[in-house]
C-alpha cells in the first residue's frame, strides 16, 4: 500500500504531467500557426509522451492499492516571440518537471518507500534525457540566431522525431529524440 502522503503528492504530479501534455500542445498549436511544422510535430509527439508518464504514475498508484483522482488542469499560455522563447520555456518547464520528481523521490525517502523510490528512478533518468534534448534544440537555435536557413533545417530535423509507441508487455515507450 502506498502512504496516503505519497499517494496525495504522486496525484498532485499526475496534474503536473497532464498539464505537460496540455501545455505541449499549446506550443504546437502556435508553431503549426508560425508555419514550423517540425516544431509542432515535436510539440505534439512531446503532448503523447507526457500522457505516457501520466499512465505510469497512474497505473503504479493503482498497483500500490491507491486511487489516482484527477484534478482541474490550468490554461497554458498560447503565444511566444519565436522559436527560441518556445524552447526556452520548454527548457525551464522541463526544469520543473525535473524539480518535482526530485521531491517526490525525497519524499520518498522520508516514508522509506523503497518500491515507489526505484519507480521514479526511471523519471530521474527521463528527465536528464528530456532536458538535454532540449537543451541542444536551443543552443542549436542560438547559434543561428533563431532564423533563417539554421531554423528551417532545425525545423526539418524536428518533424523527424518518432512517436510513443505502446508494449502490451511493457506499456507506453517514450520516443524523446
Amino acid at each position: 500500500m502506498i502512504d496516503p502522503t505519497l499517494e496525495t503528492k504522486f496525484n498532485q504530479h499526475i496534474n503536473k504531467e497532464i498539464y505537460s501534455s496540455y501545455l505541449y500542445l499549446s506550443m504546437a498549436a502556435w508553431a503549426d500557426h508560425t508555419g514550423l511544422r517540425g516544431f509542432s510535430h515535436w510539440m505534439r509527439t512531446q503532448a503523447m509522451e507526457e500522457l505516457t508518464h501520466v499512465s505510469r504514475f497512474f497505473d503504479f498508484l493503482t498497483d500500490r492499492d491507491g486511487r489516482a483522482r484527477l484534478a482541474a488542469i490550468a490554461e497554458p499560455p498560447q503565444d511566444w516571440s519565436d522559436a527560441t522563447a518556445l524552447m526556452r520555456d520548454t527548457l525551464n518547464h522541463e526544469l520543473e518537471v525535473s524539480r518535482g520528481i526530485n521531491e517526490l523521490v525525497s519524499l520518498c525517502r522520508e516514508h522509506n518507500d523503497h518500491a515507489a523510490g526505484a519507480f521514479l528512478d526511471w523519471f530521474v533518468k527521463e528527465q536528464v534525457e528530456e532536458e538535454a534534448v532540449v537543451k541542444d534544440i536551443l543552443d542549436r537555435l542560438n547559434i543561428v540566431k533563431g532564423e533563417g536557413q539554421g531554423l528551417l533545417m532545425i525545423d526539418q530535423e524536428l518533424a523527424t522525431r518518432a512517436l510513443p509507441t505502446y508494449d502490451p508487455t511493457l506499456g507506453w515507450l517514450g520516443n524523446t529524440r
